[in-house]
């Protein structure tokens, strides 16, 4: 499978990776280093310059594990700090074993995952003045959003407004991930957003073509 959230404006244009080979290079790492937690407990180590110059680019990314359509981990960032291949690899070993809402991945699971990445565009603050005025100016579908007050910080990736589709519900739900109550509003909430470009297979797609590149 294989979907581009959004496609933002030319400002904030995310990398150009819609070839497939770039997308077939970044999955294969997302397996190569769970495979490579289950063997060493460690993810993937790797020397992005061995990589296609776009995959070398400083990106943030999220992972997320799914088996039989039911979360079983995901984890990124919202700043980038590493090489997109790097972080990819990065996070492909952590939503492995070290999502706290679940038990490390056992080799039983490995073949029934299936693999999605998400790669975040920059960050942009969004100006409003009531929620009302914020709800007018979120975009359903496309925007994922930071939501920071009082310490406290939460973030939903656009793929949420799968399950959260009326931009009320989906803004009250955050505030519940950040540990603020529904209903709460403030002047000093702060709400950013960005798009995606993401993008996925099951392990069993990937590993074949993982297998037919290996040398005989």
């Amino acid at each position: 499978m294989s979907s581009i959230e959004s496609k933002p404006a030319d400002d904030t244009e995310p990398l150009d990776i819609a070839q497939n080979q770039q997308r077939r290079i970044l999955l294969e790492v997302a397996v190569r280093s769970i495979a490579t937690g289950l063997e060493r407990g460690m993810p993937l180590e790797l020397d992005p310059a061995d990589y296609p110059e776009p995959l070398q680019t400083i990106r943030a990314t999220f992972v997320t594990l799914e088996i039989d359509g039911a979360l079983r981990g995901c984890i990124g960032v919202l700043d980038a700090c590493r090489p997109l291949v790097e972080d990819v690899a990065h996070h492909a070993f952590a939503a492995a074993f070290q999502d706290p809402r679940f038990p490390r991945l056992h080799p039983d699971e490995f073949p029934r995952l299936t693999i999605k990445l998400s790669i975040l565009t920059p960050p942009e603050p969004l100006e409003f003045a009531s929620q009302s005025d914020l709800l007018d100016r979120i975009r359903p579908g496309v925007d994922g959003l930071i939501l920071t007050d009082q310490g406290r910080r939460g973030t939903f990736l656009p793929s949420v407004w799968e399950q959260l589709p009326d931009p009320a519900s989906f803004l009250e739900h955050l505030k519940r991930k950040a540990g603020l109550p529904f209903g709460y509003w403030s002047d000093t909430l702060r709400v950013s957003r960005y798009a995606t470009e993401s993008f996925g297979g099951s392990f069993s797609d990937i590993d074949a073509r993982i297998q037919a590149q290996a040398p005989s």
